[in-house]
C-alpha cells in the first residue's frame, strides 16, 4: 500500500510530493493516519538544514492531528482508533539525567519530529509512544493541529512566566503564534497589549480580546508599555531582533522577557535595563502532559487559531504563505 507525502531531499530543496510505502511501526510506536499538519516556521529547520544530522529525504511538520490505525509492540497506553496528536516533541528517552528529573521537554536524547524523523506532510506517519498527545474529538483536526505548537508555545510559557491575573502583559508579534498568545494573555486574565507593525492590526488584536495595541513602526514600544505601568511579563512571539531589543526597557522591575520565537540575528541589550532585576528567558513548547493542559484550556476558554486549509498537494504554497506572512494565521494541511 502506498500513500502521498511530501518531502525535501536536500537543505535548501524544494518541497515535492511523492509516493512512498505507508510505513509499519516498530517497537513502542504508533501509525497516524493522518487528518491535519499545521505549518510552522521551524518548519525551515528541515527545508533549509538549519539542524545538524538531518538524514535526507526528510518530510516536514510537527503540529499533526489524526488517529491511530496501526500499533507496534510494547504499546501499552495507546490502542487503535484512538485520536492523538504529535508536535514539536518527538519523543524521550526516559533513562538521562533531564528524563530522570521529570523534564522531557529536554531530554539530552529527544526526537525532534519532521527533523529526526518524518512528520506530518504526508498521509501516514510513525511516531513513538512517548511523543502522543490525547486530543478532544470535540476539537476539528485543522484547528486542533497548529494549537500543539504555536498553542503549546504561548500557553505554557505563560502559565510559567509568573505573570499574575490583573498584571501587564504584552505581546510581541501577531503572527501564528501571536494571535494565539493574545487569546491565552486575555483568557488568563492578564491585562494584554499588543505589539506589531502597521496600524491595520488594530482592529484584528481588539478581536483576539486584546486591551491596547502599540504600532512599533511609530510607537516608541518601552514608553508606551511605561506609561501603562510597565509590563510584568513581555513575550516575544516574532523572530525580529530589533524588536525584541527595544522593548526590555518596558519591563517593570524584576519583569520578565520570555523568547518563545528565535531570531537569528543578535539581541543588543542596554545593560543598565536589565540592572534593576530584568530577566530574559527562553522558552520552547513543552511534554505531552504540557500539550494535553493546554487544549483541555482552549476547549473551557473558546482559544482557537485562525487558518487556511491546504490540500497536501499545495503543501509548497502554505509554506510559501507562512514564509511570506501571507498566511492568516496559520496554513493547515489536509492530506483528504
Amino acid at each position: 500500500m502506498s500513500m502521498k507525502a511530501v518531502e525535501v531531499d536536500r537543505p535548501g530543496g524544494d518541497l515535492k510530493l511523492v509516493e512512498r510505502p505507508v510505513p509499519d511501526p516498530g517497537p513502542d510506536a504508533v501509525r497516524i493516519k493522518i487528518e491535519a499538519c499545521g505549518v510552522c516556521r521551524s518548519d525551515v529547520a528541515t527545508k533549509d538544514g538549519l539542524f545538524p544530522g538531518i538524514v535526507y529525504p526528510r518530510v516536514p511538520g510537527h503540529e499533526i492531528v489524526g488517529r491511530i490505525d496501526s500499533v507496534g509492540a510494547n504499546v501499552v497506553a495507546w490502542k487503535l482508533g484512538e485520536r492523538v496528536g504529535v508536535g514539536w516533541h518527538g519523543g524521550n528517552c526516559g533513562h538521562c539525567n533531564e528524563c530522570r528529573a521529570g523534564d522531557f521537554t529536554n531530554c539530552e536524547n529527544r526526537e525532534i519530529c519532521g527533523i529526526t524523523y518524518d512528520g506530518g506532510y504526508a498521509e501516514y506517519m510513525i511516531a513513538r509512544q512517548s511523543a502522543l498527545v490525547r486530543v478532544p474529538d470535540e476539537l476539528e483536526g485543522a484547528a486542533a493541529a497548529p494549537l500543539l505548537c504555536a498553542g503549546l508555545t504561548s500557553y505554557n510559557a505563560m502559565r510559567n512566566s509568573g505573570a499574575r491575573a490583573g498584571d501587564v502583559v504584552a505581546i510581541l508579534g501577531i503572527g501564528g503564534v501571536g494571535h494565539l498568545a493574545v487569546q491565552f494573555a486575555s483568557k488568563m486574565g492578564f491585562k494584554t497589549i499588543a505589539v506589531s507593525r502597521g496600524r491595520d492590526k488594530k482592529v484584528l488584536v481588539d478581536g483576539l480580546g486584546a486591551d491596547a495595541y502599540i504600532d512599533a513602526d511609530v510607537d516608541d514600544i518601552a514608553a508606551e508599555l511605561q506609561a501603562m505601568g510597565g509590563a510584568r511579563v513581555i513575550f516575544a512571539t516574532a523572530p525580529d531582533a530589533k524588536l525584541i531589543s527595544s522593548a526590555v526597557s518596558g519591563l517593570t522591575p524584576r519583569g520578565k522577557l520570555f523568547i518563545v520565537a528565535a531570531a537569528r540575528d543578535p539581541l543588543t541589550i542596554f545593560t543598565p535595563a536589565i540592572l534593576s532585576g530584568r530577566s530574559i528567558h527562553g522558552w520552547g513548547a513543552g511534554n505531552t502532559r504540557d500539550s494535553e493542559d493546554m487544549l483541555a484550556f482552549t476547549l473551557q476558554s473558546g482559544v482557537r487559531p485562525r487558518i487556511e486549509k491546504f490540500p497536501l498537494e499545495r503543501a509548497a504554497e502554505a509554506y510559501a504563505h507562512m514564509l511570506t506572512g501571507r498566511a492568516q494565521f496559520r496554513a493547515v494541511i489536509v492530506p483528504d
